[in-house]
């Protein structure tokens, strides 16, 4: 079964708003065996909807569609889709009733006209419950292709997929399996990686895919496995993932999408009731809004300073003015004594430190752009690290905070062994 994502806006166009109900779509429609084949992201014109819908006419099964579906003249799908189907709008009364006890009852306000059509529908097609808003979701079939229309308003638009869409795809159409394994590795780029894994990579069968996934710092390997047989299919990811974590076992932190770096250094800590703390230059605090963005995170990160500026690594953290102009901001006995003095400053277990130059400019360093130190403070010692991640800025800053969770990881696994 395949299927294509339709958004409908211009604000999506000129790039006001990100896109991020396509990719909530994808992964929901993935996980119940549906192919994905495009997704396009179009404006809001009667005319370029139409092309689009005829062009996507009997190539896919599904076809979905989100935005356009407001109360405002500029929200033209709903009678779009009346042109398609050669239909008209009719007043829905179970629409119109939840609607209504929305507004009148919940917000409290008098029901206008607007708020009345939003229970236009048209005729021949089949309404889909919208719990959560005003818009409701309308489910139409032309030819081979089922075409669904849903609010673009995101949590309006996740309520219908997951309660409506996706068990009206389960009971009507009959679908294969599509799994996937994600390997999240760190610390090796995505051509040395491949260059370790190529005769293993060789050896996959036809319905087993590989796909690298790299950012600075990591790269993440998904295997996609498509068939009949669920069981069979577990079974063969599962011993290409043994296979795998034999030959690169040195540089795989976790699996699958939620097992993130800081997911997985999270666990650790928490299983040794061990705790973290920041204290960060040239990252800006992007260590620390990694570490906290996993729920739990309180159980381990008691908190960080965001030392900036070479003054606030005086007057903060206490580091001495005589020491930072002799060895300079970004050098290794700045960032050490950073490390250790927030350690002793949040009375934890571990802290980490990083100073560095990730340009365009060189600050109050003679350090070349690129350079970065990374200290992390351990129970018995300081371990200090200097790397030049080139340019540009952002990718210094990203390479940085993931090699400071990299070497955390690699400290506590110490222990653990």
């Amino acid at each position: 079964m395949k299927a294509a994502i339709v958004t409908i806006g211009d604000e999506i166009l000129i790039g006001q708003i990100v896109d991020t109900n396509s990719a909530f779509i994808a992964k929901s429609l993935d996980r119940i065996g549906v192919e994905i084949s495009e997704i396009i992201s179009i404006s809001d014109d009667k005319n370029h909807i139409l092309d689009t819908f005829r062009e996507l006419q009997n190539k896919v099964d599904l076809v979905i569609v989100t935005g356009g579906l407001g109360p405002t003249k500029d929200d033209v799908t709903k009678k779009t889709f009346c042109d398609y189907f050669e239909d008209e709008l009719v007043v829905n009364q179970e629409v119109l009733a939840h609607v209504t006890q929305l507004i009148e009852g919940f917000y409290k306000r008098p029901i206008t006209q607007i708020n009345k059509d939003q229970a236009l529908v048209p005729s021949k097609c089949t309404v889909l419950h919208n719990q959560v808003g005003t818009a409701p979701g309308m489910w139409m079939k032309k030819g081979n292709t089922v075409f669904v229309s849903l609010p673009g308003v995101p949590y309006e638009m996740k309520y219908l997929v997951e309660n409506e869409i996706i068990p009206k795809v389960v009971k009507e159409y009959k679908r294969p399996y599509i799994i996937h394994k994600t390997i999240l590795t760190y610390g090796q780029g995505e051509s040395l990686v491949a260059e370790r894994i190529e005769e293993w990579e060789s050896n996959l069968p036809d319905y087993i895919r590989l796909a690298y996934l790299p950012n600075p710092g990591r790269v993440r390997l998904r295997l996609s496995a498509r068939g009949t047989d669920k069981e069979m299919l577990e079974l063969a990811l599962e011993k290409y993932v043994v296979s795998l974590d034999f030959i690169i076992h040195d540089i795989i932190v976790g699996f699958d999408d939620e097992e993130t770096l800081e997911v997985v250094v999270g666990k650790m800590l928490t299983k040794q009731n061990k705790t973290i703390s920041t204290a960060e230059s040239c990252t800006g605090g992007g260590i620390a809004a990694l570490l906290t963005s996993v729920p739990g995170a309180s159980n381990y990160f008691k908190g960080g300073v965001v030392s900036y500026a070479t003054e606030i690594k005086v007057g903060v953290l206490g580091l001495s003015e005589s020491m930072i102009n002799e060895y300079s901001v970004v050098s290794k006995e700045v960032v050490s004594e950073m490390a250790l003095s927030i350690k002793r400053l949040m009375k934890t277990d571990y802290g980490i430190a990083t100073t560095g130059n990730a340009g365009p400019s060189k600050g109050d360093s003679k350090a070349e752009i690129g350079t970065v130190f990374i200290a992390l403070a351990t129970p018995d010692e300081v371990i200090v690290e200097e790397f030049n991640f080139w340019q540009p800025r952002e990718k210094v800053i990203d390479r940085a905070v993931n090699k400071s969770l990299e070497l955390l990881q690699k400290e506590i696994l110490k222990n653990v062994r």
